[in-house]
């Protein structure tokens, strides 16, 4: 079943959808378990950090998702910060925080839907003009792990393709996020026979809701105790704090002697 969301719904249904984002990792962190091999049942993707500066364990393998051109992190042998944006509508905080990846030379990923598409189309086109990566989180933000049929699959990626080559006049890269952070072995498998790199992340925080943002010290917390060589990085776009931070933030990555790459350095 696909669902269009329009107008304000859209809001709602992003911060429904995030926020079992944030309880998969939530309990991850609560439950400290192994990072599995194998993932056969639709699962959440979840995180389990250890020591602050080091790596997360994800609830799948690195090994194992690599047969699947799938990835959270990247190498742990080079400071290297891979840092990428979700975005299921504009909130007014997308230019700022292009201005601040600019200043720093920074190129960032953004997955995108179709309602961010269709709704800031010139917002597409600088994310493009300037460097960065738009990457496919589908068009309709549905729970793909409950899609079992090829076909379905291929539509939601295939429409927001679609709409990408008709805004920017190119092909898309084919790098996909899951919605809310679900998957299934089975998706994994469909992404890849399409062509797809499949990406989830290895740091984030409780940035979504923008009626109750954190404050800087809290979003520092995290973002600064927890980043790690390798850290696939994922913030929300809407996000007031982020936008006031992002400078900031930048800066303190660096003088710990981090720097940034993109996902095609990441897949190579």
């Amino acid at each position: 079943m696909y669902f269009i969301i329009t107008g304000k719904k859209i809001l709602a249904a992003v911060l429904c959808c995030t926020l079992l984002i944030g309880a998969s990792i939530v309990a991850a962190n609560l439950s400290g378990s192994k990072a599995i091999h194998t993932a056969s049942a639709s699962t959440n993707w979840g995180l389990s950090f250890r020591q602050p500066g080091t790596a997360p364990e994800g609830n799948a393998s690195s090994d194992y998702l690599q047969k699947y051109d799938a990835y959270y992190i990247g190498s742990s042998n080079k400071k290297t910060i891979y840092l990428t944006f979700d975005a299921g509508f504009e909130n007014g905080y997308t230019p700022s925080i292009l201005d601040t990846l600019q200043k720093h030379n920074v190129k960032a990923a953004f997955f995108l839907v179709g309602n961010y598409m269709e709704s800031s189309p010139e917002l597409v086109k600088r994310m493009c003009n300037e460097g960065h990566i738009v990457g496919n989180h589908t068009y309709h933000h549905p729970d793909m792990s409950k899609i079992a049929d090829k076909d379905g699959f291929q539509k939601e990626l295939q429409s927001f393709e679609s709409l990408y080559k008709q805004i920017t006049g190119k092909d898309m890269p084919k790098y996909y996020r899951p919605p809310q952070g679900k998957y299934s072995e089975s998706n994994l498998k469909m992404a890849k026979e399409l062509g797809y790199h499949t990406f989830f992340w290895s740091l984030a925080y409780v940035d979504w809701y923008t009626d109750n943002q954190p404050t800087r010290d809290e979003a520092f917390k995290k973002l600064l105790l927890r980043i790690h060589p390798g850290a696939i990085v994922l913030l929300h776009s809407t996000s007031r704090t982020n936008a006031e931070i992002l400078d900031e933030l930048l800066t303190k990555w660096k003088s710990e002697g981090y720097g940034f790459g993109t996902l095609n350095e990441l897949i190579q």
